[in-house]
């Protein structure tokens, strides 16, 4: 009796060998308005208080014990959360 399922590498080569690593790109000009296809802008305020003061703590979080950046992550998004259904009415 033969099964379908070969254990083992796939025949005729084995496994693809993974993609070599990006290489980070440094942007050419650090301020740009708007940032470049693929990249990510870090927003620093919205103008509302409360979703400042949320985004700041977030920031802050890396900073902390493990344990304490959970508590701050669920103090954040409890405030984002009330926040958002303030603004929804």
């Amino acid at each position: 009796m033969t099964f379908p399922f070969r254990p083992g590498p796939p025949p005729g080569g084995g496994f693809r060998s993974a993609p070599p690593p990006v290489q980070p790109q440094t942007p050419t000009q650090p301020y740009a308005a708007e940032p470049a296809p693929g990249e990510r802008r870090i927003v620093e305020t919205t103008g509302h208080p409360a979703v400042d003061a949320a985004l700041r703590s977030l920031a802050n979080a890396s900073r902390l014990a493990p344990g304490e950046q959970i508590a701050a992550y669920e103090a954040a998004y409890q405030v984002l959360q009330e926040t958002l259904s303030s603004i929804e009415g």
